[in-house]
């Protein structure tokens, strides 16, 4: 089967990761797999681009920037030339895009959306003219299904495949030196969503019970103003020699590996990758208690907390400190389940597909 995943800007976030993962464990599979997006790969995203032409998949991407019928056009013409048999479009813009073009190809919209993407009325419009040109809608939480079926209605073929994480990646022993570190990691886009600024609130409360923890951040700076906003909140608080504040990183595995602790206080989520990573370290954690982390508030070394609460956020963070790594079940959440559902989705829409009459 020519499998084609499509994202909308290749770089180092939660649906891109899902989607190069998803790429090489069906190319090592024996499927014929290809990525393609709506814009040219950003300079994070070099390692994981080597990363799949190394396994054999066909990265397509577009080598400059194009407007709404450019992007078209361009997508037009990678399906086309790539003959896929099935495209997943991981997100709603992709699915947009890929869904309004005159193509015989049966598309599967994967929303991962953290937060409802329908609350803005254009996007409700635009899905409900293009709801059922997709053969199949993929939820990777319980959230986006309410989502859609309160603002669309509910799809003749949709199903939740939470996302799945490389336990050959994450779960892994920690690295020399780490056990006898106080570092505390967050790795997420820089956005009001994942919060930030609430950890560095919590962590100036850390730092007077361990004095020698360190902070790390990380992730796509998606809002400009919102990193500078903790940037600013670092400096104020008089946390700079404490504190690093860096771009997307590729090397995930070892920053769970070398740190103590990882936080993630989002406000709302879809199923974080990222989180799913932590929990297959071992590495403490400390989230906010919203639905989507519910799963794993019985997990060993998982706390879930009112990150607004700073004293509680704090107090979580220092008790996770003083914890060891813990081994963690989460079986149904690995990467080799999500990709034999992905897989499942792809021959039942294919097999629904009108054959062509003989000649």
């Amino acid at each position: 089967m020519r499998i084609l995943h499509l994202v909308l800007a290749p770089r180092l976030s939660g649906a891109e990761v899902l989607a190069k993962d998803l790429a090489i464990h069906q190319q090592r599979g024996g499927e014929t797999v290809g990525v393609t997006a709506l814009t040219p790969p950003q300079a994070d995203f070099a390692a994981l681009q080597a990363e799949l032409v190394a396994n054999g998949v066909q990265c397509l991407f577009p080598e400059r920037v194009y407007g709404r019928v450019g992007k078209l056009w361009s997508l037009y013409q990678i399906v086309k030339g790539y003959r896929a048999d099935v495209l997943f479009a991981h997100a709603t813009i992709p699915a947009f895009y890929a869904r309004a073009l005159p193509l015989s190809v049966p598309v599967v919209y994967v929303m991962h959306s953290a937060t409802n993407d329908f609350e803005r009325y254009l996007f409700r419009r635009v899905e409900r003219m293009l709801s059922r040109r997709a053969r199949a809608v993929i939820a990777v939480s319980p959230a986006n299904i309410d989502d859609y079926v309160g603002a669309v209605g509910r799809h003749p073929s949709m199903t939740l495949i939470p996302n799945g994480v490389d336990m050959a990646r994450f779960a892994r022993r920690p690295l020399a030196g780490a056990e006898g570190s106080a570092q505390i990691v967050q790795v997420g886009r820089y956005t009001s969503v994942k919060n930030q600024l609430s950890t560095v609130h919590a962590f100036e409360r850390v730092i007077e019970s361990v004095p020698e923890a360190r902070l790390l951040l990380c992730g796509v700076i998606e809002d400009p103003a919102y990193h500078a906003a903790v940037g600013d909140l670092v400096a104020k608080l008089g946390l700079a020699g404490r504190v690093s504040m860096h771009g997307p990183r590729s090397d995930v595995a070892e920053l769970l590996q070398e740190s103590r602790v990882f936080a993630m206080p989002s406000r709302s989520e879809g199923h974080s990758i990222a989180f799913l990573e932590a929990l297959a370290s071992g590495v403490p954690v400390v989230a906010s208690k919203i639905r989507p982390f519910s799963f794993a508030a019985d997990f060993p070394g998982v706390h879930l907390c009112d990150p607004d609460d700073t004293n509680a956020y704090a107090s979580a963070l220092v008790t996770a400190l003083r914890e060891p790594r813990s081994l963690r079940p989460l079986g149904g959440l690995t990467l080799a389940d999500t990709a034999a559902r992905y897989l499942a989705v792809a021959h039942e829409v294919t097999q629904r597909m009108p054959r062509a009459a003989p000649a």
